[in-house]
């Protein structure tokens, strides 16, 4: 009796390893079908054979010309005929509600998607005629989640610029405010930062980001919802490392916190793909309209006793 409760158990034992056996290949067998999927789709934005090269800074870096697009499962054109350039060195603040076109328009300008019509042209060469290489090479671009490998802090940083000196590392570490909590940790630039970053705290993976972009020798700085998600402890510290990445830059800033772009030199607001108002903060406040009220509800709050 003992021996054929010890096989029994040992028996089903190896019937519940099967089972997981089992369980685990189907599971893989669905990720390898996903995986072939996306390898399957085709390659919908291409360079051309011979691509054009920036030979000279212009003094208008990014200029949106009639640019009309729409995403492929959305009948509605989300930007229609829509028209503004920068000068060079300039900063500007995008704001406006949700959905209005914000982001959609820095994946523009980073030719993650196609426009249907019309041009973006950078240093007064289009983007469709320059290698999606050359094109990211001359943007520094910091988004609201910031993509960060599992690699070193050091690496992470220097992903940017492979060649940097460790004097160019420890300077942007320290224009960041980073350089402190870099120190703190065991390893120092070292340290393994985990699959995107989830060893730091979302305030340190953010200055990781911005060390990176002033590391980055590139004109033109996207910054996304940089400090959207964070605590105001770490937005004050963030705010003072992004005003010092912005020097000598022409600047894009995506920004749902007025108070990010209050000091730029002009604040575009968008409304469904539209620009409905432009100028300073004071000019759109004096303007009382669409800013005016968002900087309303932000500054006195939406509670009314």
């Amino acid at each position: 009796i003992y021996l054929i409760i010890t096989y029994t158990i040992l028996l089903t034992g190896r019937f519940w390893n099967v089972g997981r056996i089992i369980r685990n290949l189907e599971n893989s067998l669905g990720n390898a079908s996903e995986m072939a999927e996306l390898l399957e789709e085709p390659i919908k934005i291409t360079d051309q054979k011979i691509s054009s090269k920036i030979t000279e800074i212009s003094d208008t870096p990014v200029e949106f010309k009639n640019v009309t697009f729409c995403y492929e499962d959305d009948t509605k054109k989300l930007f229609d005929n829509l028209s503004f350039k920068l000068s060079r060195g300039e900063k500007v603040g995008v704001v406006g509600t949700s959905g209005g076109g914000k982001t959609s328009l820095t994946k523009l300008l980073l030719r993650f998607h196609e426009v249907n019509s019309g041009d973006i042209r950078i240093n007064g060469v289009s983007a469709r005629e320059m290698s999606q290489k050359e094109l990211r090479s001359l943007i520094s671009y910091v988004p609201q989640e910031p993509a960060l490998f599992h690699r070193s802090i050091k690496e992470n940083i220097l992903y940017a610029k492979p060649n940097a000196t460790q004097e160019d590392l420890e300077k942007v570490a320290s224009e960041s405010h980073s350089l402190d909590f870099i120190k703190k940790l065991p390893s120092g630039f070292q340290t393994l930062v985990g699959e995107r970053g989830v060893k730091l705290s979302g305030g340190q993976r953010q200055r990781i980001a911005i060390a990176r972009a002033m590391l980055k020798p590139a004109d033109i700085l996207i910054l996304d919802e940089a400090t959207s998600a964070l605590d105001s402890h770490s937005e004050a510290l963030i705010q003072d490392a992004l005003w010092k990445l912005m020097e000598n830059k022409t600047a894009i800033v995506i920004a749902h916190r007025l108070s990010t772009v209050q000091k730029m030199d002009r604040i575009i607001v968008l409304d469904q793909g539209i620009i409905t108002e432009q100028g300073t903060h004071d000019e759109l406040i004096a303007n009382n309209s669409t800013y005016a009220m968002l900087w309303q509800r932000q500054t006195g709050g939406f509670i009314k006793y």
